[in-house]
């Protein structure tokens, strides 16, 4: 009751005329500047953060709430609608978001996108506003070899499930982790494919990566295969969503909430491994109820599923940033830093030492939630209308955006070199069918995957046994084996009349 009560003073501070206005301004800038390929909510909220210097801390925290989740939406707006992640964690939207924009369902795949952010940015605040110090405490226990073992999940996941053959999932998973390795050894400070650059020191951010294989890769090849067939218009389709696609949304909002919430309350956990799962755990339901085809042609589950385990890791990340001080995202960086301008130390006596600031910055995430659906969901015809510039002119303005997005990361004409590197990169593994993201997925992933793997091994003195340590490590090994097992065992047990049609559904690639 405590707790409610709080909530309520928080709302009752958010709650007027002056702030909602901010809020509003706050959704349309960071959902404006997400959009950008590249720009994902925390360049959204490092470019915008000049704009609060003069507010007070009430309104900071509410415009910054407000450009947070507009930042976010943004990002699956590009995905959605130009095949172009805004930021790592939408990567999984842009599978089926833009199959479903190239069949005329553009603005279905937005206000499933809108709708499941909301639902799931709703819960999670809730639960970080009502469980953040029992979900801290439980998320300190969990060591380096759970996190190891989760990461490694993932990557056979992705890598056994998606593409045509795993011999190819797993060669853009070696290609991932070595691009992951560049840059300097966390422990040992020592150069590792950098060739004797300067620039590479510091690695190469996942932003150009992305944007690179993504938006140049698909620009090049679109542009490769203009002359072979003629420029069609993409149609839009209805703005709002049917009974069929409420019924079918529904359940991934809820399990994608589930799924991200979690992970997103996890220290070093992040937003990038729950949507990877809950694409491929919506992609087995569909299987089991033999709709699996439409994977990859489009299955609004696919964006229902991650958008929502999304929004929910954004919320969660808020349990180790204010009850430990830990910004486990750039997001949550970007925010730790704005706090800080106002005199809020994160850490576990914040929520007695400041009560009034943190009620009303939780207050500020659902009022900027309700107000990024709300100014939003009636926007998503506009957004699809995008679909109808022609290919020529809109992937000029892909490329030109895509380049302002990579040169803002670190302002230097050496990452706009890069973006051209990797955007040769996606022309040529969509050349030779090679999935995108178990690459992605092993850059991301591989840099924190190391560092947990060290802390381990570090921990049992360089005892492999480090590695096992742990009952929950040991059950997701389990799992891990089973994982890349089973399709082998269900290769060999299928009735031989499936086999035919099961190929022809591998043989349907997702990039």
């Amino acid at each position: 009751m405590d707790t409610l009560n709080l909530l309520l003073d928080g709302f009752a501070s958010a709650l007027t005329l002056e702030n909602l206005a901010y809020a509003s301004i706050g959704v349309l800038l960071g959902t404006f500047v997400g959009v950008l390929p590249g720009i994902g909510p925390a360049m959204a909220l490092a470019l915008l953060l000049p704009v609060t210097y003069g507010l007070d801390a009430t309104q900071a925290l509410i415009m910054f709430a407000g450009i947070y989740y507009g930042g976010m939406y943004g990002g699956s707006t590009t995905s959605i609608l130009l095949n172009t992640p805004g930021e790592s964690a939408s990567v999984m939207t842009a599978i089926e978001g833009n199959k479903m924009a190239k069949k005329g369902r553009a603005a279905q795949a937005l206000a499933t996108a809108a709708i499941g952010s909301f639902v799931a940015g709703t819960i999670g605040t809730l639960l970080v506003a009502f469980f953040t110090p029992t979900i801290a405490t439980w998320a300190v226990e969990i060591g380096a070899p759970t996190y190891f073992a989760i990461m490694l999940l993932a990557m056979v996941l992705v890598s056994s499930v998606l593409g045509a053959s795993k011999l190819r999932g797993f060669i853009a998973l070696a290609i991932g982790l070595t691009i992951g390795l560049v840059g300097l050894d966390a422990s040992t400070a020592q150069a590792r494919l950098t060739g004797g650059s300067l620039e590479l020191a510091d690695g190469i951010d996942i932003v150009v990566v992305a944007v690179g294989v993504f938006a140049i890769g698909e620009a090049l090849w679109t542009a490769a295969h203009l002359r072979r067939r003629p420029i069609d218009v993409i149609p839009v389709g209805r703005p709002f969503m049917g009974r069929a696609d409420w019924s079918r949304s529904w359940a991934p909002w809820l399990r994608g909430t589930a799924l991200g919430f979690p992970f997103g309350a996890l220290p070093a956990g992040g937003a990038e491994t729950p949507t990877f799962l809950s694409y491929i755990t919506e992609r087995k339901l569909a299987r089991r109820r033999g709709g699996a085809d439409e994977f990859g042609e489009g299955a609004i589950e696919g964006v229902a599923g991650p958008e929502a385990a999304n929004n929910a890791s954004a919320a969660g990340m808020f349990v180790p940033l204010l009850a430990l001080g830990l910004p486990v995202t750039a997001t949550a960086s970007i925010l730790l830093a704005a706090m800080q301008k106002y005199g809020i130390v994160p850490g576990p006596t914040l929520m007695t030492d400041q009560p009034d600031l943190i009620w009303t910055l939780l207050a500020s995430l659902l009022i900027g939630n309700t107000l990024l659906l709300v100014i939003n969901l009636p926007l998503a015809p506009v957004w699809a209308k995008l679909l109808r510039i022609p290919r020529p002119q809109l992937y000029a303005g892909i490329l030109f955006f895509a380049c302002l997005g990579a040169y803002s990361v670190g302002q230097s004409a050496f990452d706009l070199a890069m973006l051209l590197l990797f955007g040769g990169l996606g022309f040529a593994i969509r050349r030779f069918g090679i999935p995108v993201l178990p690459l992605i997925l092993a850059v991301i992933l591989g840099p924190l995957m190391e560092v947990k793997m060290r802390e381990a091994l570090d921990l049992s003195g360089g005892d492999v046994s480090g590695l096992f340590n742990e009952p929950l490590a040991i059950f997701v090994y389990a799992l891990v084996v089973l994982a890349a097992l089973s399709p082998l065992l269900i290769a060999r047990f299928r009735p031989p009349m499936l086999h035919e049609q099961h190929d022809q559904h591998r043989d349907q690639e997702v990039s």
